[in-house]
């Protein structure tokens, strides 16, 4: 005779995750009854170690909370090549990815692997100069990792750029593209940073994206362009993620094409989409890179030397445009009381 197991309805914690379960094993039904309790706990287990729990996103919070007196209202995720945004902060303060707890680490050439606290026109800033990829490694939880960060940090907007391809017709390399919309390729295939089960403490398991990225920000820098007298490279688009880490073959470029996207990328969408969750504002810019190929007798070949070596001619013009958006941002300054003239290096670096 097979013995009787009886799980009872309890909560089982799996980093953080909470599983309730009623289970029970009766005789005639034993073999069968095991098999489907190990396949529950297996599938549940391969779903759930991909998970983070709330707990850890708060330490990593805490740790930066103690080691900057910067109070951030904006958060800027700087892309391939353009990290140099966040070596005009003023009274930076900086963190190797390396030192800060649980945070990832960058892989990718054009990716300094910093997070640098300071002010930019008066509002206080953190900016990733590097982000992280699903082709590196990574589990989407992980890419986005930062930007729940960013929402216990206080943070409350947040600016993304990257490197593209260009697919539409009348983009052409070194074209800036301000983000209207995004096709997250990824989440197609089932590949979402908010898949599992939902923390409420962050946002809703069902969060709109039909106004991704601001409406209001997105006429603001069109403005800003006017002024700046930069409008006559500036486009206005639809992004696609892709996971990378080849770039796009003809086909693959054409179908892209023909579902509506003018660029095309390796990174933004998840981070987006856990900002969005979190009820951040945000406000995304691709420079495009080079032409995508879409013709077979086409000889052009891309390569990262030479994404870098574009983002290095227009990171002046981006540079001046997130400065001046986040100038105008409706914010206050949120360094802490002593400012940040207050040397810095007087906190404890201990922990």
């Amino acid at each position: 005779m097979l013995p009787v197991i009886i799980w009872k309805t309890q909560q089982a914690t799996h980093r953080g995750v909470h599983l309730s379960a009623a289970v029970q094993h009766r005789e005639g039904s034993g073999k069968q009854n095991i098999q489907d309790v190990r396949n529950s706990w297996l599938a549940f287990t391969m779903h759930t170690k991909e998970q983070i729990c709330h707990e850890e996103y708060q330490q990593t919070a805490d740790w930066l909370l103690s080691h900057t007196k910067h109070r951030p209202k904006v958060a800027i995720i700087c892309g391939s090549g353009l990290g140099l945004l966040a070596d005009t902060l003023k009274c930076q303060e900086s963190f190797d990815y390396s030192d800060i707890p649980s945070f990832p680490q960058s892989t990718v050439q054009g990716h300094a692997g910093r997070l640098v606290f300071g002010e930019l026109k008066g509002k206080t800033c953190v900016c990733m100069q590097g982000r992280f990829h699903t082709y590196e490694g990574y589990p989407l939880c992980k890419v986005t990792f930062p930007v729940r960060v960013f929402k216990l940090l206080g943070v409350e907007t947040l600016i993304v750029t990257n490197a593209a391809g260009s697919l539409s017709d009348s983009y052409k390399t070194g074209d800036i593209m301000i983000i209207k919309d995004h096709i997250n390729l990824l989440g197609f295939a089932g590949q979402h940073p908010l898949n599992g089960p939902n923390d409420e403490q962050f946002g809703p398991r069902f969060p709109p994206m039909s106004s991704a990225y601001d409406k209001d920000l997105r006429k603001l820098a069109l403005d800003i362009c006017e002024k700046l007298d930069c409008s006559c490279f500036m486009q206005e688009g639809v992004y696609c993620m892709v996971g990378g880490p080849n770039f796009e073959t003809v086909a693959e470029a054409r179908y892209l094409h023909k579902m509506g996207a003018d660029a095309v990328g390796m990174s933004t969408v998840p981070e987006v989409l856990v900002a969005k969750h979190c009820g951040l504002k945000v406000f995304g810019l691709s420079l495009i890179t080079n032409k995508v190929v879409k013709e077979y007798n086409d000889k052009e070949m891309v390569n990262h030397e030479g994404v870098l070596g574009v983002s290095e001619t227009r990171a002046g013009t981006l540079q001046a445009l997130v400065t001046e958006l986040v100038g105008q941002l409706d914010i206050s300054n949120n360094t802490a009381d002593e400012g940040c003239h207050t040397s810095l290096a007087t906190l404890d670096r201990s922990s």
